[in-house]
């Protein structure tokens, strides 16, 4: 049994929400069934599941957000699997397209003893390699809340501050085309309903499509180009962190 004591698809339902801004707000079920790549009929139903678990309510006409104890849940689920992935890439130097995976199947095996003695062992970092912040409390940011690359206008430059897709082969992808944390990007061109998104980046022209570029966080390409930088420049995104201890 994993330290939540959830299955590993309530886990990933629970750090959707999360990561979507379903601790603030409801969440439409196809916002929700987009991110996680299934139908709308089918994230309604494990959504619905939640509700009996306590660990999400339904507000009629908006969608689902999470309760307390699914808040809980989602950012001490979040936590373990970025410490990891931090170990994972920064000591163990292993691919960061695939460490997320790898700590998925270490985080559910870890005592809160040995997670917090590897937090401090790496320095407390502020994010993971993906650029994602690393909450240590149920009121930590979980993402930057950021503007996705998705809404980019035409013609803009902007710099790539964090990745939120967990498949490694789109990670791999776009590691592999030159986009990686930091990396500043023009939108050459954007595809009708902006199905996909034509960039000039590092690596020269890049096209990526909606769902992926819905899952990527930007700022004006003249911000900080590092997540521990952004952590201490909360104005570049909105989003108030913690100090350091």
């Amino acid at each position: 049994m994993r330290p939540s004591g959830h299955s590993e698809s309530v886990e990933m339902y629970l750090k959707t929400l999360a990561v979507l801004g379903g601790r603030d707000q409801a969440m439409p079920v196809a916002v929700v069934a987009e991110r996680l790549g299934v139908t709308p009929v089918a994230a309604n139903e494990m959504l619905r599941r939640l509700i009996t678990l306590d660990l999400v309510m339904h507000e009629p006409r908006r969608g689902f957000r999470l309760t307390e104890a699914g808040r809980d849940a989602a950012w001490d689920v979040i936590r373990r699997e970025r410490v990891w992935e931090r170990f994972l890439v920064d000591r163990l130097e292993l691919d960061p397209a695939r460490a997320r995976g790898w700590a998925c199947l270490l985080e559910h095996a870890t005592a809160p003893e040995v997670l917090d003695a590897l937090d401090t062992f790496l320095g407390l970092p502020e994010t993971c390699p993906q650029g994602q912040p690393i909450p240590r409390s149920p009121d930590d940011p979980v993402c930057w809340g950021a503007r996705p690359l998705a809404d980019v206008e035409l013609g803009e430059s902007v710099r790539l501050i964090a990745f939120d897709d967990e498949d490694p082969e789109v990670l791999t992808y776009l590691h592999r085309v030159g986009l990686r944390v930091g990396s500043i990007v023009r939108v050459t061109d954007v595809g009708p309903r902006r199905s996909v998104i034509s960039l000039d980046g590092p690596g020269g022209a890049v096209v990526v499509g909606r769902d992926v570029a819905a899952t990527i966080e930007t700022v004006a390409a003249t911000t900080p180009s590092s997540g521990d930088e952004l952590a201490a420049r909360p104005e570049a995104t909105g989003v108030t962190t913690r100090p350091r201890p």
